[in-house]
């Protein structure tokens, strides 16, 4: 009688630790159902268990990005935006010899100025209208490579995201070039600038090279000497800017003498740090595959930005003084040491 009731016992105590083991690792009677929750499990449970499918839109332009969670608290993210060309106006005034294009009276009536008398004897020697202002296109041509580490430290809260990674991209963020109506303006100036450079040496010849077509073939000028005396006198034509930082004098901009144009490029650091905080959600109810999220931050440019002329010249370094709306984006542009980045991000999970 004990030996049934100890192979009662036993039976007992072995299914009892059958079960709990089974339990424990979610086994199943049929093995390949078993094998088949082990590998769920362990997807669930892995690094890249996800892959998710971004579109991206903020401060920092358009573009498209990819993620995959790490675990329950880290996700990486990779991607590429660029911001869309539109173009906004800057308009350079025209000085000749340190005097402004416009000249008024004590009562503030328009009169003629060296300007004016000299604009006219130009367009008499060669044909070219010199407007007292030239027109700048200004644009941005931001685009960059970023990665991204989202941590959701919140267990109860996966709404909440902190981040931190970098942008990586050209170290151009903008640029500004003359507008083709202001081409007739500044070729004329640089024509201007050459019969200037011959009056001083006492050339009564001049020719002014061309580009080879109908439109400035080049010239052949005969300089009598009392119009290179007036020419000497007026000065120099070009855009006063403001004052050079180091010496104090004056600086004015001229045309490229290579393609009669003005340019300036706005640069910064390649590669830019990134801090921020989102909040995200649900796109559509009782959907888990579709959502959206807001993300706030900063982009770190590691510096004062570079405004940085077709001569060389950096307005935000070697530059001071700066008038007009001229002065107003140097001064915004320089002061921008962190980018403020303002996104929305929707997101398809693929799997």
């Amino acid at each position: 009688m004990k030996k049934y009731l100890l192979a009662i016992a036993a039976s007992f105590t072995m299914t009892a630790v059958h079960a709990q083991c089974c339990d424990s690792l979610s086994c199943d009677v049929n093995p390949a159902d078993n094998l088949a929750q082990k590998s769920l499990k362990s997807q669930k449970s892995g690094v890249f268990r996800n892959l998710d499918l971004s579109v991206t839109a903020g401060t920092t332009g358009i573009g498209i990005d990819v993620a995959s969670k790490l675990g329950d608290y880290v996700q990486l993210r990779a991607g590429y935006e660029f911001t869309p060309h539109f173009q906004m106006s800057v308009y350079f005034p025209v000085e000749v010899g340190g005097q402004p294009a416009k000249a008024y009276d004590a009562n503030g009536n328009r009169i003629e100025s060296t300007f004016d008398r000299l604009s006219k004897m130009l367009k008499e020697m060669t044909g070219f209208q010199v407007d007292d202002e030239v027109e700048m296109l200004g644009k941005p041509t931001l685009n960059n490579f970023k990665f991204m580490v989202d941590v959701f430290p919140f267990k109860k809260n996966k709404h909440w995201h902190f981040t931190a990674g970098f942008y990586w991209g050209p170290s151009k963020f903008a640029e500004a070039e003359n507008s083709t109506k202001a081409m007739t303006s500044l070729l004329a100036v640089s024509m201007y600038n050459q019969i200037y450079e011959k009056c001083v040496k006492v050339e009564p010849i001049i020719y002014i090279e061309g580009d080879g077509t109908d439109e400035n073939p080049g010239i052949n000028l005969h300089i009598p000497r009392p119009y290179a005396m007036k020419i000497i006198n007026y000065g120099r034509m070009g855009f006063h800017v403001g004052d050079k930082k180091d010496t104090g004098e004056r600086y004015d901009m001229e045309p490229d003498p290579e393609d009669n144009m003005v340019k300036v490029q706005a640069r910064s650091n390649s590669f830019k740090p990134y801090l921020g905080f989102g909040y995200g959600g649900r796109l559509i109810k009782n959907r888990d595959d579709w959502h959206v999220s807001f993300d706030a931050g900063a982009m770190f440019w590691g510096g004062t930005p570079d405004l940085i002329t077709h001569d060389g010249t950096n307005l935000t370094k070697d530059v001071e003084n700066i008038s007009g709306k001229v002065g107003d984006w140097v001064d915004f542009i320089g002061g921008v040491k962190v980018y403020p980045v303002l996104s929305v991000r929707f997101t398809k999970t693929i799997f």
